[in-house]
């Protein structure tokens, strides 16, 4: 689980998120057979890219509000021991209540959002030469289990070791491997400050809500105590989110590509580029749809 249910609780001004770390609903056999198809063309597009890996982000939480239709990203792997194409990531362990590093399938990583009736993924494909050490460094496990973090935060900030989301995961592992950084227990740190060196920028997410900040007290993966003292009063959270990374890794790596998919009432549309598709998943021209009814 990787949900920035704080910016849930803001836009319910309530306390339902709590069921973030619930199961959710049971779906409906279609809705299954659906959702199986949409990963099976989202693969067929890794497949046919010709890489050996991706940044892919979904679509979890609604954070249209606040303009991140992303929430939660990771990086599938072609060479995964898992299974190919398995997502590595960051991934917060209800039960125990601690990150975990989990290589989970494509299939499930898809399975992973919200509505079960629509949802988007984005696809970044980087050329070779910078996509050989991001994949290196993932599939490292030393390397990747030294940038996880004792402890998560679903708002971290992003300049800081205290605590870790998923995004910030990747971010740190793109530090790692852009900048060979050497393995050491100082990993995390020296990855920020290359992020930083290098121009990540993450934009500061405005909630509306002081409701938040007391739901921090009781909910395990909201913690307040790691933001600037400015920041928390002006409710103003710099934190890791899969837009800021699609961003760096363009500004980085122009010639990275971009597919972005997207389904809903039985419909799957496929865009290549860096313009977003419509909400709604409506196709326009250039776009490929297809069938999934």
């Amino acid at each position: 689980m990787c949900a920035l249910a704080w910016a849930a609780i803001a836009a319910h001004a309530g306390f339902d998120s709590l069921r973030y770390c619930d199961r959710g609903p049971a779906l409906s056999a279609a809705q299954q057979d659906r959702l199986l198809r949409f990963a099976a063309i989202v693969r067929g597009e890794l497949e046919s890219a010709g890489v050996s890996m991706a940044i892919v982000s979904r679509s979890g939480v609604n954070l249209e509000r606040f303009e991140h239709r992303y929430s939660h990203a990771g990086i599938s792997l072609r060479a995964s021991e898992n299974a190919p194409w398995s997502v590595r990531q960051l991934y917060y362990a209800c039960d125990e209540r601690r990150p975990r590093l989990f290589d989970q399938g494509l299939a499930g990583f898809v399975f992973g959002g919200d509505d079960p009736d629509g949802g988007f993924v984005s696809i970044v494909l980087l050329p070779a030469d910078a996509a050989t050490p991001i994949e290196q460094a993932a599939l490292d496990n030393a390397t990747a289990l030294r940038l996880l973090a004792a402890t998560y935060s679903a708002n971290a900030y992003a300049w800081s070791i205290r605590y870790q989301n998923c995004n910030q995961w990747l971010a740190e592992l793109l530090a790692a491997g852009w900048g060979a950084l050497a393995d050491g227990d100082d990993l995390r740190p020296r990855a920020q400050a290359w992020l930083r060196a290098a121009g990540y920028a993450p934009e500061p997410v405005r909630v509306d809500s002081h409701a938040l900040m007391f739901a921090g007290s009781f909910v395990p993966w909201l913690r307040y105590d790691d933001h600037p003292e400015d920041d928390r009063f002006a409710l103003r959270f710099v934190t890791s989110l899969p837009k800021a990374i699609e961003a760096f890794v363009r500004a980085r790596q122009p010639q990275a590509r971009r597919i972005e998919l997207c389904h809903r009432e039985g419909r799957v549309v496929v865009r290549e580029g860096w313009t977003p598709l419509r909400g709604g998943c409506v196709a326009e021209p250039g776009d490929r749809e297809i069938a999934l009814d």
